[in-house]
């Protein structure tokens, strides 16, 4: 499979390797992924630089920032489920060349041909797990996804600040527990709505992730202070409104703050407010 940049080498050289760091900074690659550094650590989790569809009908929105072999360094991968656009080989493999591990659930590796990566780089993820990477640990948590066969959730935590990935889960309850263990800063769940999906040659509508009213009952449960809604311009044909959030949180004490990102902007943990890219250079 060739993965091919819409941008360019330009983010990756001089927006995303290129800035040093203080404390924590992500940037957004578009579905769930995200790319995290400290001054010490790289770490990618449900990295999809993929153009290519697996349906037809759905076509990705977002543009692809980088191609993963411009990566200068990547400590680890961390996967949320077996979803190709969570988890897919041909795409994160270049990342693994640097000599990090991908940890994923057991089904991600029975539900994909896995067979270019190296056994020892293969790590089996469960709730309960715990892995220091860099100045950062990283916590293995539950969650509900009904449309994966195996789904986990990741707790990030580092002196700065905690983070939580929830991958496409639902509410649930183990998020309350999530909740309850860790002091949550910044969260990111995915945000969608039903979609008009071909099934047996019939069109037919479908609830696909969180609706605006389970994401603020997840955000609630977990207790983010931040929110970062994801997965929300995905799909061609699935799509909704992130200001939608806002007005579904009027009554509840959670999250403060909503950001609402764009494909290659940066968010800083220490810090609420979105960086936008600042450099629309050439090759």
């Amino acid at each position: 499979m060739t993965i091919n940049s819409d941008w360019g080498k330009w983010w990756a050289r001089e927006e995303f390797n290129g800035p040093s760091v203080d404390g924590v900074s992500l940037w957004f690659l578009g579905v769930t992924g995200w790319a995290i550094r400290t001054p010490e650590t790289t770490v990618f989790i449900d990295p999809y630089f993929s153009t290519e569809r697996d349906r037809e009908y759905i076509a990705r929105m977002p543009p692809v920032p980088m191609e993963p072999q411009w990566a200068d360094s990547c400590e680890a991968v961390f996967c949320t489920h077996d979803h190709r656009d969570h988890f897919w080989p041909p795409s994160f493999g270049p990342l693994l060349d640097h000599g990090g591990p991908v940890h994923a659930p057991a089904e991600c590796y029975e539900n994909h041909d896995v067979s270019e990566i190296p056994p020892d780089q293969q790590e089996a993820v469960e709730p309960g797990d715990t892995y220091e990477v860099g100045d950062l640990t990283i916590y293995v948590r539950g969650g509900r996804d009904p449309d994966a066969d195996g789904s986990v959730t990741y707790v990030l935590e580092h002196e700065e600040g905690t983070i939580f990935h929830g991958g496409d889960n639902r509410p649930c309850e183990a998020f309350h527990d999530v909740g309850e263990e860790f002091d949550i800063d910044m969260g990111m769940l995915s945000y969608g709505t039903s979609g008009r999906i071909v099934m047996d040659g019939d069109v037919k509508r479908r609830k696909l992730y969180n609706d605006a009213q389970d994401v603020i009952e997840a955000a609630n449960a977990l207790e983010i202070d931040r929110l970062v809604p994801t997965h929300w311009r995905r799909w061609r044909s699935i799509q909704a409104d992130p200001g939608a959030l806002s007005a579904a949180a009027t009554t509840f004490e959670y999250p403060r703050i909503i950001e609402e990102i764009e494909v290659g902007d940066r968010l800083r943990l220490g810090q609420p407010g979105i960086v936008p890219p600042t450099h629309l250079g050439d090759e």
